[in-house]
């Protein structure tokens, strides 16, 4: 499968990038641990089949300090011992927030109510936010089917700086 369209070396797609990384921006700097950021991040991009997005999310947790064995655990995070109630919830409510066609109510009441449970107003906004950044950004990489594997840690905002 090759690549479609390089949306990077696209000046309309750049100006895109760089406005839609700096929503991102909020999201990093609220209060919703990273490692939360990038495990959702994960698991929804699992979701989407979106190579791009896992290749560089799995980077730049394990360049943060994450395990390995916690992101090779992420897509069966149900079965796995390695993660806290509140990043089970996250995870809960990154698969329905995700999967928004596969249930007529999105996210369940019992996955919000274990959400209110362990993060408070912002960390609730953000992690929202997050869910429908992640989403989008997944669209905007399968869509032109770019490929995951070359990712660098750290080369995307760094590619948007120019």
């Amino acid at each position: 499968m090759d690549t479609r369209f390089n949306l990077f070396e696209n000046e309309l797609a750049t100006k895109f990038a760089k406005r839609f990384a700096n929503t991102g921006l909020v999201i990093q700097q609220s209060s919703l641990p990273a490692s939360v950021q990038e495990l959702v991040s994960l698991r929804a991009s699992q979701i989407n089949g979106c190579g791009w997005c896992i290749d560089m999310h799995t980077k730049e947790a394990a360049a943060a300090g994450e395990s390995a064995v916690r992101l090779h655990l992420v897509a069966a995070w149900r079965e796995s011992s390695v993660f806290t109630d509140a990043e089970r919830a996250a995870l809960a409510f990154a698969e329905e927030g995700t999967r928004l066609a596969d249930a007529h109510q999105g996210v369940s009441d019992e996955t919000w109510a274990e959400v209110r449970k362990h993060y408070d107003d912002d960390q609730t906004a953000a992690l929202i936010c997050m869910v429908a950044l992640i989403n989008a950004a997944n669209r905007l990489a399968v869509i032109p089917r770019l490929q995951g594997g070359s990712y660098e840690q750290g080369t995307f905002l760094a590619s948007l700086d120019n």
